[in-house]
C-alpha cells in the first residue's frame, strides 16, 4: 500500500563518472579548508570553492538548489547544517562544517568536512574527530551490510561506546542516495532504527553524512528559511562522503584513495571500480 521511493541503481560506467565528480570535489573542498583562518569570511571561502570548480569545468548542485544562494553549506559553531555564507569573518576557536557538491556530465558528488579556526578549543577537536570517526563506521558497516540500515546502526553503536562526554546525533537530518540528481532515495539514517531500508546491492550510491551536537538534539531553523542552528546553542559538526557499492565491493567516490587510508584499519578494503 505504501511504495518506497524508488532506488536509483548505477552502472559501472556512470559510478566512474561520479568518481570523476568526486574528485573534483575533493579538490574544491581541500582548497576551502586550506582557506580556513581567522578573518576569512565564509563568501571567501565560497569564492574559493566555486574557482576550483570553473578550473575543473564542473557545475555546483547547491548554487540555486531550490533558490539556495551559493555553491557551499558553511555552518559555524551552534549552526548544524545549510548555513549560507557571507559577510562573517571567522574568529578564533570557530568551528565550521563546510558541505560542498559537484556536477561532472551530469552526475552528483556531495562530501562535507568540519575544520577549526585558529586555537581550537578541545572539546571542539574531539567533536570533529568523533563525528567523522562515525562516518567511517558507517561507511565500513556499508561494505558488509545486508540493508542501508545497518549504517546508521554503526554510527549509533560507534558515538554510544566513546567515552567522556555524551555527543548527540542528529534525527532531522539524514544521509541520502545520490546520483543523476543530489538528493535521492533512500534517506540514509544515522541512527539506529526497526526500519532497516532497501538491501545494499551493486549500484546503490549513498551520501553518508552523520551530524553530531554536544547539547541537545533539538534545531530551529533561521529566518533565512535555510540555516539550521541548535536551539540551546551548543556546537555541531558534520561530515559526508559520497560512496559506491559495486561488483567488487565499495568505493568512497569523494576520497582520493577511495577510503583506503580510513577503512583498512576498520578490516575494510575498498575496490576500484572497473568497467
Amino acid at each position: 500500500m505504501f511504495r518506497q521511493p524508488k532506488v536509483e541503481y548505477k552502472t559501472n560506467e556512470q559510478m566512474l563518472v561520479m568518481r570523476d565528480a568526486g574528485l573534483v570535489l575533493s579538490r574544491a573542498l581541500d582548497e576551502a579548508v586550506a582557506a580556513v583562518r581567522v578573518g576569512v569570511t565564509t563568501a571567501e571561502l565560497n569564492g574559493v570553492f566555486e574557482a576550483v570548480l570553473q578550473e575543473e569545468g564542473a557545475t555546483s548542485n547547491f548554487l540555486g538548489y531550490h533558490g539556495f544562494p551559493a555553491s557551499i553549506c558553511t555552518s559555524v559553531n551552534h549552526e548544524v547544517v545549510h548555513g549560507i555564507p557571507g559577510g562573517y569573518a571567522l574568529q578564533d576557536g570557530d568551528i565550521i562544517s563546510i558541505d560542498g557538491g559537484a556536477v561532472v556530465r551530469g552526475w552528483h558528488s556531495d562530501s562535507a568536512r568540519t575544520v577549526i579556526a585558529g586555537t581550537p578549543r578541545p572539546e571542539d577537536v574531539r567533536l570533529s574527530r568523533i563525528t567523522e570517526d562515525a562516518m567511517w563506521r558507517g561507511i565500513a558497516a556499508l561494505a558488509s551490510g545486508r540493508f542501508v540500515g545497518d549504517i546508521g546502526a554503526a554510527i549509533d553503536d560507534y558515538v554510544s561506546s566513546v567515552p567522556g562526554p555524551a555527543l548527540g546525533i542528529l534525527e532531522d537530518y539524514v544521509g541520502h542516495g545520490i546520483g543523476t540528481q543530489m538528493h535521492q532515495a533512500p534517506d540514509v539514517l544515522n541512527y539506529r532504527s526497526s526500519n532497516r531500508g532497501p538491501k545494499v546491492r551493486p549500484g546503490l550510491c549513498l551520501a553518508i553524512e552523520p551530524m553530531l551536537v554536544q547539547g541537545g538534539l533539538q534545531t530551529a531553523v533561521l529566518d533565512d528559511d535555510w540555516t539550521v542552528v541548535t536551539t540551546d546553542g551548543k556546537r555541531a559538526s558534520q561530515w559526508e562522503h559520497s560512496v559506491a557499492v559495486h561488483d567488487g565491493g565499495i568505493w568512497v567516490l569523494s576520497a582520493p584513495d577511495g577510503g583506503a587510508s580510513r577503512l583498512e584499519p576498520l578490516g575494510v578494503t575498498p575496490a576500484p571500480l572497473h568497467v
